[in-house]
């Protein structure tokens, strides 16, 4: 009975799995890439829109760093609005409108793209780290007429410089500062040469007093001759009130605690203060704060919608997924299928089919094969076995047919001779369908034994006493070692000998030898004969065959008694061997298993 594949090996199931991993695999894929190419389109769209918000932002941003008021807006919206397609509108921050590129919905409640004030710029749209637009100049514009002074110094520090082989060139700030930068790679400023950093105008020089003056108050810092000072690049230190150093002199207590603190939050604190008083001063000097909008024309919930490249992109993205899917499927498919017909093929056309798995396919090849195989021996043996049936059963059947019609044709005399030929021809008959008998049942596993414990010297002696008539010019010996019992059924055990014990005084001459051995572990029969060639002694134990093709029946026997014996051997789990030496002799070995 054949064993059921297990589940986990059945194809049922790997191709169950096949198609849920596919499906998975399809979904995910098919999930992932949407996702991406979405995020990508809405990146990109946002990204769009984000530009045209910064550029938006920018022009305005510098509109109002440079103007008072919003008065010009408008004529610049309009212009950047007709070139962008969308909405640009500008409300105060009561929402009051100042400029609006169009009409469209109410943008009362909507969130506005930026705060558009250069006193306090978005960095997430500048990109940058300072809060006030550098761009303001304000009350510290230096007049042309107080620029040679500081020009002066700026070639001075120059010079400097260069004497210590250091370049550099000097360019102008937003507000008409004279600046300096290094050229040379590599190379810094170096403290001798930094006059610049400290030279004000008469005009900064005002800017920087009041500047001084609202950050020490929002300080808290008492007046005195130590007081807060500022540069014009806006850092910070303490000097006398009469003339700026560049070291830190005794300050007020509180001056001591702020200035000379090394925590990040007292200097927060004091950057916080400066850049405060900074924009008090600038704030005349800019327009007002104003709320940015820019948006969808029909829609301001809708700053943008994806564009019909991205639109197809995920489509298409979608489509070359899906066609995946099909093709793995089909391939998979075909994969799975492919040994199958493979298989198919060659049991229509009778021949071996190609091992190439070792899954439940590659077995099932491998059982066909062996079917094949093992039919194809079968039909063999079939074709031989009648053909040697009809050639063993002709011998005897026509010698009692030519008999009997000789005794018709009064040419034999029916006398006790004749009957006695007559009656040898049927044992012979008789005896070669008992053989087959016994060999169809072992074939059909119905070969009945009934093992017990018996002595094995009593079967050896009957079976040797039986053939002594038949060895008459042969020495037969028993040879028995003290008195073993062995678990067998006696009657097929002496068939067993019997035939092995026949088979070696029908291949021994006169003058030879035949001994049969026997212990609790094997039993042996060895002769003297003719033996056997190497090339025969795979082929003994078929049936029908003889080593010697024109040996007669009278002296070959039926060619059954081998084949019967390795049958009853097999029957009592035992095995039977032969060794063999051509004119030495011939050696069969019966071994029992030790259970």
């Amino acid at each position: 009975m054949s064993r059921r594949v297990p589940l986990r090996h059945s194809l049922v199931t790997r191709l169950l799995v096949t198609s849920v991993l596919i499906a998975i695999a399809a979904i995910a894929s098919t999930a992932w890439l949407a996702t991406r190419t979405v995020t990508r389109a809405i990146s990109q769209e946002q990204g769009r829109a984000l530009t045209d918000d910064k550029g938006v932002y920018d022009m305005l941003v510098t509109y109002a760093a440079t103007h008072a008021d919003w008065t010009g807006a408008p004529a610049l919206i309009q212009q950047r609005a007709a070139k962008l397609g969308r909405r640009i509108t500008l409300m105060t921050e009561d929402r009051a409108v100042i400029a609006d590129s169009g009409s469209g919905p109410s943008l009362r409640t909507a969130r506005p793209s930026a705060a558009v004030d250069p006193l306090n710029l978005d960095l997430s749209l500048t990109g940058g780290s300072r809060r006030i637009d550098p761009r303001i100049a304000g009350p510290f514009l230096v007049p042309p007429a107080e620029r040679a002074r500081l020009r002066k110094v700026a070639d001075d520090d120059l010079n400097c410089l260069r004497k210590m082989r250091i370049d550099g060139k000097i360019g102008t700030a937003v507000n008409g500062r004279p600046t300096l930068t290094v050229t040379t790679p590599g190379a810094v400023l170096d403290p001798q040469c930094t006059q610049l950093a400290d030279a004000v105008s008469p005009t900064e020089e005002k800017a920087l007093l009041s500047l001084e003056r609202l950050a020490s108050r929002c300080l808290g810092l008492d007046p005195g001759p130590f007081i807060l000072k500022i540069r014009p690049d806006f850092t910070v230190y303490t000097g006398k009130t009469d003339s700026p150093i560049d070291v830190r002199q005794r300050p007020t207590a509180v001056a001591e605690e702020l200035l000379f603190a090394t925590d990040s939050s007292q200097s927060a604190r004091i950057n916080g203060c400066v850049e405060k008083s900074r924009r008090t001063l600038l704030r005349p000097y800019v327009a007002p704060p104003a709320l940015l909008f820019v948006t969808n024309p029909t829609s301001p919930s809708d700053p943008f919608t994806l564009s019909r490249a991205n639109t197809v992109r995920i489509l298409t993205v979608t489509g070359a997924v899906l066609l995946a899917t099909i093709v793995v499927t089909v391939l998979v498919g075909r994969r799975l299928v492919g040994p199958l017909r493979a298989l198919t093929d060659s049991a229509d056309r009778h021949v071996p089919a190609a091992v190439s798995t070792k899954d439940e396919i590659g077995r099932l090849a491998r059982a066909l094969n062996d079917s094949a195989e093992r039919r194809d021996q079968a039909e063999a043996q079939r074709r031989a076995m009648v053909s040697d049936v009809a050639h063993e059963l002709r011998t005897p059947l026509t010698n009692i047919r030519s008999w009997l019609e000789a005794a018709q044709d009064d040419l034999a005399p029916t006398d006790a001779q004749l009957l006695g030929l007559l009656h040898e021809e049927a044992v012979q008959l008789q005896h070669i369908i008992d053989d087959l008998s016994d060999l169809a049942a072992a074939d059909a596993g119905t070969l009945r034994i009934h093992p017990e414990p018996i002595y094995l010297r009593d079967v050896l002696t009957q079976v040797v006493d039986s053939h002594r008539g038949t060895a008459a010019d042969i020495e037969l010996t028993l040879r028995v070692d003290g008195d073993p019992v062995v678990t067998a059924d006696a009657v097929r055990l002496r068939q067993l000998v019997g035939n092995l014990v026949s088979n070696a005084i029908r291949h021994t001459p006169a003058g030879g030898s035949v001994t049969v051995s026997g212990s609790s572990a094997e039993i042996t029969v060895r002769d003297t004969g003719v033996g056997i060639s190497p090339d025969d002694l795979p082929r003994i134990f078929d049936r029908f065959w003889r080593a010697d093709e024109s040996r007669s029946r009278a002296t070959g026997g039926s060619g059954l008694g081998l084949a019967i014996a390795r049958k009853i051997a097999e029957a009592h789990d035992a095995t039977i061997s032969v060794e063999s030496t051509l004119g030495e002799g011939t050696r069969f070995t019966v071994a029992f298993s030790r259970r």
